[in-house]
C-alpha cells in the first residue's frame, strides 16, 4: 500500500520516516519529495508498505502523531492525476 505522509519537518530524512513506519511492519520504500530548484524537502512524501493490514495500522496510529515538532498527516495515497501539457 502506498501511504501519503504530509506536514513533515524539513529536517526529517528518509531514514527517520522509515524508522517511524517500521514500528508497524515492513517498509519497502520511503520517498520525500524534494524541490528541484532548492533541493529542499517540500514537506511531504510517500511510504510503500508490503502488507496492507500493517499499512492501515500505521495510518491509524500515525495520523496526527507529532514527529520532530509537527503533527503528521498520514493517509492512503491517491493515484497521481494526469497533468495537461500546455502548448503556448
Amino acid at each position: 500500500m502506498n501511504i501519503y505522509v504530509g506536514n513533515l519537518s524539513f529536517d526529517a530524512g528518509e531514514e527517520d520516516i522509515r524508522k517511524v513506519f517500521e514500528e508497524f511492519g515492513s517498509v519497502d520504500t520511503v520517498k520525500i519529495v524534494m524541490d528541484r530548484f532548492t533541493n529542499r524537502s517540500k514537506g511531504f512524501g510517500f511510504v510503500e508498505m508490503t502488507n496492507d493490514e500493517e499499512a492501515k495500522k500505521a495510518i491509524s496510529k500515525l495520523d496526527g502523531k507529532e514527529h520532530l515538532g509537527r503533527a503528521l498527516k498520514v493517509n492512503a495515497a491517491r493515484p497521481r492525476e494526469e497533468r495537461n501539457s500546455r502548448s503556448w
